[in-house]
């Protein structure tokens, strides 16, 4: 009978919910014997995850943002703490989030239990100096991109290159006619989906842009669509607000189906994030933007150390998709990028090969390979106790 493990995970927003489950999901084929608890989403907790709190009290974005919620976090923090060096597991995990759970993490660490942090902070991007105390929080670090192990080398901090999970789970080739029909759409209209995030502050920044763009793109080609999957009911009723100011647009509205509205479109707008890596392993040509407070603007203007916001770019190392943020995310701009796709057909089969490549980089059964990692840390740390 194998000895019964008991793992914390901390999840800190939707992204981190999705690494989870499949985590969750691969540590239960591993090692069956093993519990799970923490703070996590709805994914997680559909696989036998037990949350303390919920995570949406985590899913907080910008510097400036965050002070308005932090008493409320850092509650939530020291409870968690708290309660994990009252009731020691064999291992804790923080998905992403490293404001919160690295801080978790290091105090835990700090009493002898094993710690591991799944997603790389970007130190590579802006604020190289944290890997000190990723050092001093993390055994491990879980690292969904290639380039990232090398990095942390550099630093004797103990790195290991497990691919993404969304890259596991969609396919090179996304069937759009399948999607278009499970969501009901014709086939044969020119459709453009607009993700405008799935926080109240972007959609209060991005929403009111997002359509203006839609608007101007729409008049040049009339017969096109707008189609939008709504992250929640809130960022639902939040759009349907703003659309009234847009009568003549055609649009539709989904409650949630990102995926899949993604996959039936044939080119994307969206703001900057894990949807833009996600476009892009749908193989959608597409327009990244994003408008932040101006004081947190500011801060991560000094303090960056990459040209690129969106991870198609990151990743490829040169300008593959066209960004537009802060002061030139304005509606005419944004309306212009996407008409250029339009009137450029060329410019999207450019695209696609790397694309294709990157894709095939992230793919190494992510969700298989971090539980092994995870089981070889605790497993060993127990045949060491035992000896």
């Amino acid at each position: 009978m194998k000895k019964r493990l008991r793992i914390a995970i901390i999840a800190g927003e939707a992204s981190g919910d999705i690494l989870g489950a499949g985590l969750i999901q691969a540590l239960k084929q591993q090692y069956p014997t093993v519990e799970f608890e923490g703070i996590g989403g709805p994914l997680m907790i559909a696989n036998g995850f037990r949350s303390l709190f919920p995570m949406e009290k985590l899913s907080v974005m910008g510097l400036v943002e965050v002070l308005k919620h932090l008493p409320e976090i850092l509650s939530i923090r020291r409870k968690t703490i708290q309660y994990l060096l009252e009731n020691p597991p064999d291992m804790l995990i923080g998905i992403d989030a490293p404001d919160f759970c690295l801080t978790v993490e290091a105090r835990l660490k700090a009493h002898g239990i094993k710690t591991v942090h799944y997603v790389s902070p970007t130190v590579w991007v802006w604020r190289e100096k944290r890997v000190f105390k990723i050092k001093k929080a993390a055994d491990l670090v879980l690292c969904l991109f290639p380039f990232e192990p090398e990095f942390y080398r550099r630093y004797q901090v103990d790195a290991e290159f497990v691919g993404h999970t969304l890259a596991d789970q969609i396919p090179m080739d996304p069937d759009q006619n399948a999607a278009r029909r499970q969501l009901g759409l014709s086939s044969d209209v020119l459709r453009i989906a607009v993700l405008p995030g799935s926080r109240r502050s972007e959609v209060e920044r991005l929403g009111s842009v997002f359509f203006e763009a839609a608007q101007r793109v729409q008049q040049i080609h009339p017969g096109i669509e707008f189609i939008i999957p709504c992250a929640t009911p809130t960022i639902r009723l939040m759009l349907e607000r703003q659309l009234k100011n847009y009568l003549g647009l055609r649009v539709t509205l989904y409650d949630g189906q990102s995926r899949v509205v993604m996959t039936a479109a044939d080119l994307v707008l969206l703001a900057s994030g894990t949807a833009a890596l996600e476009a892009m392993l749908l193989k959608k040509p597409m327009v990244v933007s994003y408008i932040l407070s101006p004081l947190t603007w500011f801060l991560i203007k000094r303090m960056a150390k990459t040209q690129w916001a969106s991870l198609p770019n990151i990743l490829a190392k040169r300008s593959i998709v066209p960004e537009l943020l802060q002061h030139e995310a304005t509606a005419e701009k944004i309306a212009d990028e996407l008409l250029a796709y339009l009137e450029n057909p060329d410019r999207t089969d450019q695209l696609m090969d790397t694309f294709k490549f990157i894709h095939k980089q992230l793919c190494k059964d992510a969700d298989q390979v971090a539980a092994s990692a995870v089981l070889k840390r605790i497993l060993s740390e127990t045949d060491d106790n035992e000896k």
